[in-house]
């Protein structure tokens, strides 16, 4: 069974396809920047040689098209046909309290994901072009939503709801979501597949971390809490993104700068985190050559996203009375390997005894605690592209 796997951005389109019998990826790459004159498709070869196209898209139905006409075709593609696609799996960020799992796309669920759309204003409508795009170009071919939100759902509402007037929740739907549910659902199953542990029985932290960031608590291999709320800006310091901020210091900032809601958006999502301490770079690698060199604001930054990290994770071992296993993932999680160890040296009082010999690694599963660690920690790099095909599988 061959299925295709598409993550649409309001600019850009990820893509893989994997053959479901040997779990092999067959195709990847990505369209990148829909709209502009120097749209391009990067599909990276199976030898590793990334061939670039450049074509105009002005939306993004000509960009699934570049990807499909690229599968079939005679020097880089690996598909005869594209009747040889069963099934393709979406990515869609908010399912709201819609969804706790994954669906097949019917036009009953086309509306909910509309409906949703005021809650991820820039990430479902490019969700839904992904879904129509492929309707038009293979209509018989079923297709399935993925939510990030689903895994989140299990959260008990005192873990989600936010102290504000209850008729706000009611009338809006205003509450915590979180996100990266799909990540946070992969690895923390494949931990414990990777440790020989019984996810059933098992209090788990993961923290995905890397541009976007945020951790959660999964116990008994069911979300009852992640950092991230009601939008992706809530919890971990991240890459541009202030993570959590008192609401006072909000209203301050907006009097005081005459902004409205729309450029306080825009500041708190794009010109905090990593980039707006530093002043460097919202990328950890620039970060962490300005420490080298010197700079004191970078190195108070990473200071900052260090802390966060270890608080989120401490909070969490308490929400579920204690951890087995704390899991790193994410751009960051996988590779910077000076950041593990500084998360996981102000954590010992768990129980954990961390070996730096192993935490030399990049991108690749590996255990950084010694045999006899009362919580192990371990890297797993994360595949939400599997995961969604593996649901698309299921549900076809």
């Amino acid at each position: 069974m061959k299925i295709l796997v598409l993550n649409c951005g309001s600019s850009s389109i990820k893509y893989k396809l994997f053959n479901m019998d040997t779990r092999a990826v067959l195709a990847q790459g990505g369209v990148e920047k829909i709209g502009l004159p120097d749209s391009f498709l990067q599909v990276k070869l199976p030898n590793g040689e990334k061939v670039k196209i450049e074509q105009s898209m002005p939306e993004h139905t000509v960009g699934i098209q570049l990807i499909l006409n690229s599968l079939i075709d005679e020097k880089i593609g690996c598909l005869q046909s594209l009747e040889e696609i069963n099934a393709v799996g979406h990515r869609v960020v908010h399912g709201g309290e819609k969804f706790n799992q994954s669906v097949l796309i019917t036009p009953e669920v086309k509306d909910m994901i509309i409906k949703c759309i005021e809650l991820a204003p820039l990430h479902n409508p490019a969700n839904l072009k992904g879904i129509e795009a492929i309707e038009q170009t293979l209509p018989a071919v079923p297709q399935v939503a993925v939510f990030d939100t689903a895994f989140h759902q299990t959260m008990p509402d005192e873990a989600y709801m936010y102290a504000l007037p209850y008729e706000l929740y009611e009338k809006y739907a205003i509450r915590r979501y979180g996100f990266h549910g799909t990540s946070h659902r992969y690895v923390s199953a494949r931990a414990c597949e990777y440790l020989g542990l019984d996810p059933a029985c098992t209090k788990v932290v993961t923290a995905h971390i890397g541009n976007g960031g945020s951790c959660a608590a999964v116990l008994n291999g069911k979300s009852v809490d992640t950092s991230m709320g009601l939008t992706p800006v809530e919890g971990l310091m991240m890459g541009t993104r202030s993570g959590d901020l008192d609401l006072g210091a909000a209203t301050y900032i907006m009097d005081k700068e005459n902004l409205n809601t729309a450029e306080f958006s825009n500041l708190v999502n794009k010109k905090s985190g990593l980039m707006g301490v530093s002043g460097v770079s919202s990328d950890a690698r620039d970060i962490e050559n300005a420490v080298q060199a010197g700079n004191q604001r970078a190195d108070l930054a990473r200071r900052m996203f260090i802390y966060r990290v270890k608080k989120y994770i401490g909070a969490y071992a308490a929400a579920m009375n204690g951890v087995d296993v704390i899991v790193y993932t994410g751009g960051i999680g996988e590779n910077d390997a000076y950041i593990r160890a500084e998360v996981t040296k102000g954590l010992t009082y768990l129980g954990i005894d961390f070996d730096e010999s192993k935490n030399a690694v990049r991108g690749e599963e590996a255990l950084l605690t010694t045999a006899d660690s009362k919580v192990k920690v371990c890297i797993i790099p994360t595949d939400e592209e599997w995961m969604i095909a593996y649901d698309t599988m299921h549900l076809v």
